[in-house]
């Protein structure tokens, strides 16, 4: 039987669509603590919270988000809150001050929000069923490369050039994701285009249950990542390896990249616990190594650890969270899962910044490491059991 296309135009759009979303955030990410520090006038503390309240933003907003899509329509929500996104990009050019900067980033978290959640639940629909490993762990490394282009982008403009240009490049971005999404062709649903009446706000209206098990799990992993986005580059400079630094996360995407074109494949035809639990048992490896990294070598492999075991798993708990719940619910279910995820880095920096003050960094990613490794218990328990138990069902038939 011939296989449905993956590589379409409706896929490349909003892949792309995503990558530019993407960009601009991994490079204002890297780049505003320094606009803070430097420009602003600002402390340690506020560039923390300028990071937070652009996350709490995004949090907050998601539970909402995954029950517009339902309701009134996967592209109506996508193109709005790209709008915000790509609008709030050009009002940086006016912040003067810690409070309209803190203001603006709290109105670009719910773009940003609104958007990666509208883009999840429209690429699980674009994606055929019998590919979604597959092409789920194909659009995440769109959002790989992000991260590596976004942030060397970010650093290397700010060496030669001013914030105006930073602000410049990130409303280019921001507009030219939402030109992009609005080629994509959305496929039609069950309901056939007829839209949902508004329901009551309550749990079930905000949250998918069934993606809830799967999404304790990432959030719990996000702890883990948590550790490398707020502290890799200080914990670096501390060991006399800040160069290396500027490479962690190109190897990291790298071996993203040389991986996942097969693990895709693997979690279609094997079943999805055959990537987590040897993912799972990376990453915390990866940490691990992390946590003992005295030289650039060691420190970079623990770089392409992670990237094999965090990188590859990530989007295949996301496409779990999808397939167990009703294709009617895929944006709830995609909300679901990022509100879980994005909740784990937020609580994990905010945490993991009070505990390495008494602990040191290496400290820090030793525990960081146990408490993923944790996570093959709690990943069992939720789901990996389940999974087994209905994949021997299904040989048993065959």
């Amino acid at each position: 039987m011939k296989k449905q296309p993956l590589w379409t135009k409706d896929f490349l759009s909003i892949s792309f669509t995503s990558f530019f979303l993407f960009i601009g955030f991994y490079i204002l990410l890297t780049t505003l603590p320094i606009y803070v520090m430097d420009d602003l006038h600002g402390d340690e503390t506020q560039v923390g919270l300028i990071v937070s309240m652009f996350l709490i933003a995004a949090v907050l907003c998601r539970p909402f988000t995954g029950k517009w899509l339902d309701e009134y329509g996967r592209k109506k929500i996508l193109l709005a809150a790209l709008i915000i996104f790509a609008v709030a990009s050009l009002l940086y050019f006016w912040t003067d001050s810690i409070p309209l900067l803190l203001a603006l980033r709290f109105v670009h978290g719910i773009g940003f929000g609104m958007a990666t959640t509208a883009t999840g639940a429209i690429v699980a629909d674009i994606i055929p069923d019998e590919r979604k490993g597959e092409g789920l762990g194909y659009y995440g490394m769109f959002m790989n490369m992000a991260m590596v282009i976004g942030p060397f982008a970010g650093l290397t403009i700010i060496q030669y050039m001013g914030f105006d240009i930073i602000f410049g490049l990130c409303t280019v971005l921001g507009f030219l994701a939402v030109l992009l999404s609005i080629i994509v062709r959305v496929p039609k649903r069950s309901s056939h285009g007829v839209k949902k009446p508004a329901q009551k706000l309550s749990f079930s209206t905000l949250f998918e249950k069934n993606a809830i098990p799967i999404s304790i799990v990432a959030g719990i992993l996000a702890l883990g990542y948590a550790g490398l986005l707020s502290f890799i580059s200080v914990y670096a400079k501390e060991l006399g390896l800040l160069t290396a630094a500027s490479f962690f996360f190109v190897v990291y995407a790298v071996f993203i990249l040389i991986s996942r074109p097969f693990t895709g494949r693997w979690f279609d035809i094997h079943g999805e616990n055959k990537i987590i639990y040897p993912g799972i048992i990376l990453f915390a490896v990866g940490l691990l190594l992390l946590s003992q990294a005295h030289n650039t070598f060691v420190f970079l492999l623990a770089g392409a650890l992670i990237g094999l075991g965090f990188g590859t798993i990530q989007p295949c708990l996301q496409t779990i969270a999808i397939q167990r719940s009703d294709s009617s619910k895929r944006g709830l279910a995609t909300s679901t899962y990022f509100t879980f995820f994005d909740t784990g880095i937020g609580l994990g920096s905010y945490v993991l910044g009070v505990i390495v003050i008494y602990t040191g960094f290496s400290s820090l990613y030793m525990i960081l490491a146990g408490i993923v490794a944790i996570c093959l218990l709690f990943y069992y328990l939720l789901h990996g059991r389940k999974s087994a138990a209905v994949r021997q069902v299904k040989e048993k038939t065959i």
